[in-house]
């Protein structure tokens, strides 16, 4: 009993059940922390704007680094000053995922981005926002010519159409797959050391698998923070390759 409980830390719970015109609008705890992870990141942000110091403390210099980090490397490297406008939507992107991640290492807390259908509900908004820019920037048709280069061959084209068809919609299931796999991953290596305590009940064992679980706990904070950037900087790269797209 006690190890299935252990494991529920890895599952949505229904806390409030809500139907609405037959549509199931459960509040369960990854909609609860998704609540929580919006506030904070709005929190955070608002706090360090206001605080204008000249010469940046705490929060405003931790906010102002990441922030500079960030529009240093999706601005600069990928995005380009053309489409600058697009950095405060991968930004908060980052904030938003980062925040879901380390959330999650907080006891009784959930992981949000532990749960398929909310990286599949950030994965779709990316997916979205890749063809939307690619349209406004080339109009339908040139953004469909894209999938049929010029100078190709018509019976190479039968294959080519499929398959860069076929990727538009993989990129955004293997950002997916990707964090959730990662931070699924992450919290059952926790739990099985957490588990070993239980299933072997003995004192002078006990501080191995709680040492393990410590060290795993603080890996994944850098891991936390590792995915959140992977899944922005590809945001990122999709929206500038739809953008700076070759017809």
């Amino acid at each position: 009993m006690e190890d299935i409980h252990l494991m529920e830390h890895l599952q949505p719970h229904i806390l409030y059940p809500l139907k609405i015109a037959g549509i199931d609008l459960s509040i369960s705890n990854a909609v609860v922390m998704i609540w929580i992870a919006s506030a904070l990141v709005f929190i955070t942000l608002v706090l360090a704007g206001r605080m204008g110091r000249l010469v940046p403390k705490g929060l405003q210099n931790v906010m102002e680094s990441m922030v500079s980090y960030l529009k240093q490397t999706f601005v600069t490297e990928i995005l380009g000053e053309e489409n600058a406008g697009w950095f405060p939507f991968v930004a908060t992107l980052f904030f938003f995922i980062l925040y879901c991640n380390l959330l999650g290492l907080i006891p009784k807390m959930f992981t949000a981005t532990s749960n398929i259908n909310v990286t599949a509900s950030l994965a779709i908004v990316v997916f979205l926002c890749t063809q939307a820019v690619g349209i406004y920037k080339h109009g339908l048709f040139g953004y469909l010519k894209r999938f049929a280069p010029k100078g190709i061959h018509p019976a190479i084209l039968v294959i080519m159409v499929p398959i860069e068809i076929i990727s538009q919609f993989a990129k955004p299931f293997a950002l997916a797959i990707r964090l959730f796999a990662n931070m699924t991953a992450g919290h059952l290596v926790i739990l099985v050391f957490i588990g070993m305590i239980i299933m072997f009940k003995n004192v002078l064992i006990a501080p191995f698998p709680l040492a393990m679980a410590v060290a795993m706990m603080a890996f994944e904070i850098f891991v936390s923070l590792i995915q959140a950037f992977i899944f922005s900087i590809l945001a990122t790269m999709y929206i500038a390759e739809a953008s700076h797209a070759e017809h």
